[in-house]
């Protein structure tokens, strides 16, 4: 069995129930000639995806109504060989949808969050100085949710095992969240300064001067402020504090491009880190980003040479 029969099987199928697919043929005698060349034996969500990003020639951004058509062909193919054998995967729902306009995210560079956290430091007023710093090095290096750091207890702070329990997240389920040394270090020393404060004996980890549990606008407040005085908000940007979710994710899946790992692989991984119970949140990123597209193009580019696809 090839994958051009597997796709004619599947349209031969499909039109004995009644579908036309005149416009699927055509898409999906592509993917099978891309799947052919790059020798795939199998369909990952992450090769979908990559194929239905693929830059149109001219081009420098894909059109969304092109790769959902795309993947509306690729996923109706996909469902039908999943079930002759489960190891092909089938993508969710989506991931290319029309609905959900999401924000383009702005990418920090390095030298950007630490310019924040800095300016962070110089914060007058209370116990900011020491506690924003922390905050925003928290989120930068975990991709948590502001709210979900926010929300931390001292009881879901476990610093002798470098890990933070995540129970109030967007998420149906709790998540732990493994934590680098150098984060532990950093939590354990605001640790020891909030405890040696006297009105910051309350169950809250993160707390405002009078021990109070911190509020997610006063915390925007305190980021809006350290990032412009970091020179990272200015009149034409306005990068926010739910960016630095999008850089962690980001950052790791080019980390896992660049290593060379298998990244199908590894995303489901990524999913239960963030905390997003629709996997297709996570995939999203592979088409977010214009590095990380280019990645995933790249590797289609000897099939695509081969046998070119439609403009």
């Amino acid at each position: 069995m090839t994958w051009d029969t597997d796709v004619a099987d599947y349209l031969r199928l499909r039109r004995q129930l009644g579908a036309q697919l005149r416009g699927h043929e055509h898409l999906l005698h592509q993917f099978a000639a891309h799947l052919t060349a790059a020798g795939i034996e199998a369909i990952t969500v992450t090769e979908a995806i990559s194929w239905c990003s693929l830059l149109p020639a001219g081009s420098a951004v894909v059109p969304m109504t092109r790769a959902s058509r795309r993947m509306e062909a690729v996923r109706g193919f996909a469902t039908y060989v999943h079930a002759l054998d489960p190891v092909n995967e089938v993508p969710p729902r989506g991931i290319f949808g029309a609905v959900v306009h999401r924000p383009t995210p702005y990418i920090f560079s390095a030298a950007e969050i630490t310019a924040v956290i800095h300016a962070a430091t110089t914060l007058v007023g209370g116990s900011r100085a020491q506690t924003y710093p922390v905050l925003f090095s928290l989120l930068a290096v975990t991709g948590l949710r502001v709210g979900e750091a926010l929300a931390l207890d001292r009881a879901t702070v476990d610093l002798d095992a470098g890990v933070l329990l995540i129970s109030r997240g967007k998420g149906r389920y709790p998540r732990l969240v493994p934590l680098h040394p150098t984060a532990t270090a950093a939590l354990e020393r605001y640790a020891h300064w909030r405890g040696d404060q006297p009105h910051h004996r309350g169950p809250a980890f993160f707390t405002d001067t009078d021990g109070e549990r911190l509020k997610y606008m006063t915390v925007r407040d305190n980021w809006v402020q350290a990032s412009t005085v970091a020179g990272v908000r200015t009149a034409a940007q306005h990068p926010r504090m739910h960016d630095l979710r999008h850089v962690f994710a980001v950052n790791t899946l080019l980390g896992w491009y660049r290593d060379g790992v298998d990244v199908a692989a590894k995303m489901p991984a990524l999913t239960t880190y963030l905390g997003h119970s629709n996997p297709a949140n996570t995939y999203w990123y592979l088409s977010a980003v214009p590095e990380l597209l280019g990645y995933a193009a790249a590797r289609l580019d000897n099939a695509t040479t081969r046998f070119p696809v439609e403009s």
